[in-house]
């Protein structure tokens, strides 16, 4: 299996909202069995290795989220793996507990491969992030961090993103601006639960 693109379907994103939520019901006790995949579904799609976030929401609130930026497993595996990590394993956050399943909200978020971001200084970079559409991974030394596309609703300035992004990897704020870091892109398919 490759890691390669293909956009997911309407039909796919929904039966992988469903999976994330069974799984977390599941561990909850709450339910036994994870969906069958619909007729509708491809399977072959949802097979093939792709990097998958599963972010959780409880009243407007990040509650979690985990995901995996590389191809590591398949997309379905990923959404099992990460739904359960983004419930129980956060370490910003407690455990879910079953009271709090009813109000929670999943959005599943697939990745496209991660592409390398040319820049030749700092005051280029901001220009160089396409706000609303990139999720960005920054590196430098063992320090990294991501943020999804969707991060850019609350931080719609490319200079307050990467700020904020160097602060979430253990640099300093404006280490973007003086520091050369290794920077890549990438975009997300994303599907949420209404």
């Amino acid at each position: 299996m490759g890691g390669g693109g293909g956009l997911i379907g309407r039909e796919d994103g929904l039966f992988l909202l469903a999976l994330a939520r069974a799984v977390i019901a599941e561990r909850l006790g709450l339910a036994t069995a994870e969906p069958p995949l619909p007729p509708g579904c491809d399977a072959a799609l949802l097979g093939q290795r792709r990097g998958v976030f599963v972010t959780l929401k409880r009243n407007g609130q990040l509650r979690g989220c985990i995901g995996s930026l590389s191809p590591r497993q398949p997309l379905l595996d990923g959404v099992r793996q990460n739904a359960l990590n983004a419930a129980f394993h956060d370490p910003r956050f407690p455990p879910l507990d079953a009271a709090e399943l009813a109000e929670l909200r999943i959005e599943v978020s697939v990745l496209t491969p991660l592409s390398p971001l040319d820049y030749t200084d700092g005051s280029e970079l901001p220009s160089r992030l396409r706000a609303g559409r990139d999720g960005v991974l920054l590196e430098k030394g063992g320090c990294s961090a991501t943020f999804l596309p969707q991060v850019w609703e609350q931080l719609p300035d490319p200079v307050d993103f990467l700020g904020h992004l160097c602060l979430k990897a253990g640099l300093p704020a404006d280490a973007w601006r003086h520091e050369r870091l290794r920077v890549q892109t990438y975009q997300v398919q994303s599907f949420g639960e209404s």
